[in-house]
């Protein structure tokens, strides 16, 4: 595994002030960003996909991370059982994934997230969020919690038709700030997030908060890699 790049020492850090001072939009992903909620979501797909026949990793939630669930579902049961599944029975295999997930200890609201965000805000950028993730108590707790956050400015996988990796959900949270691709920064911790972020022309920011290397982020096209949300709000805060 290779060293996490720190911004005191990444060859980007440039780049990223100049895309910080420029940018008037900074879209957030969810799961891994906002909330520590991917371990929760490793052990939900794994015992929920068991139930149905299918093998599912820890690894294979952390690399499809980001992808809308029922796409995850739909490629998993191709991939392993060699047939397509119509819209009802996914919708049922996600709501046992998501039903598995509920039982679950509630995850935490990532250190400095709250943080970054009002600092963003005292800059004048705007803050959306922009999830693959369809279950609900996840997204109202994001409203609740961040100030900053309302059901307007943000985008789940009810409202786009193609999830990360394609741009469009992305492409979605710049049309509703009227922004484009060079005024907006993606904050993304998962491979297809950083395609689909990087696919949409902006800046993209990786925070590796999982179990990836850094190398799978790098390769997905990150601009800029930190260890975590408290790394970027340190980086931010020299430009405030």
């Amino acid at each position: 595994m290779i060293a996490k790049v720190h911004c005191e020492t990444a060859p980007s850090k440039t780049e990223f002030g100049k895309a910080l001072r420029r940018a008037k939009c900074i879209l957030f992903d969810m799961d891994g960003v906002l909330i520590d909620s991917m371990p929760n979501h490793a052990i939900a797909w794994q015992r929920s996909m068991a139930s149905f026949g299918i093998r599912m990793t820890a690894l294979d939630a952390y690399m499809t991370e980001g992808a809308r669930g029922v796409d995850t579902i739909r490629k998993m049961f191709l991939e392993q059982q060699g047939r397509v599944i119509d819209e009802v029975e996914v919708q049922h295999m996600y709501d046992e994934k998501a039903r598995l997930f509920a039982k679950l200890p509630i995850p935490r609201i990532m250190p400095y997230a709250i943080e970054l965000q009002e600092m963003l805000h005292s800059m004048d950028k705007e803050i959306g969020v922009v999830t693959g993730s369809g279950q609900k108590p996840l997204t109202d707790r994001i409203v609740r919690v961040f100030p900053r956050v309302t059901k307007e400015n943000m985008v789940t996988a009810y409202d786009i038709k193609k999830g990360k990796p394609n741009p469009d959900p992305y492409l979605a949270g710049m049309a509703k700030f009227g922004v484009t691709p060079n005024e907006t920064i993606v904050v993304e911790n998962a491979p297809l997030g950083v395609i689909a972020g990087v696919a949409a022309k902006a800046y993209t920011v990786a925070v590796n908060t999982g179990i990836l290397d850094d190398s799978t982020l790098a390769k997905a096209g990150a601009d800029i890699i930190f260890p975590n949300i408290k790394a970027l709000y340190e980086a931010t805060k020299i430009y405030l």
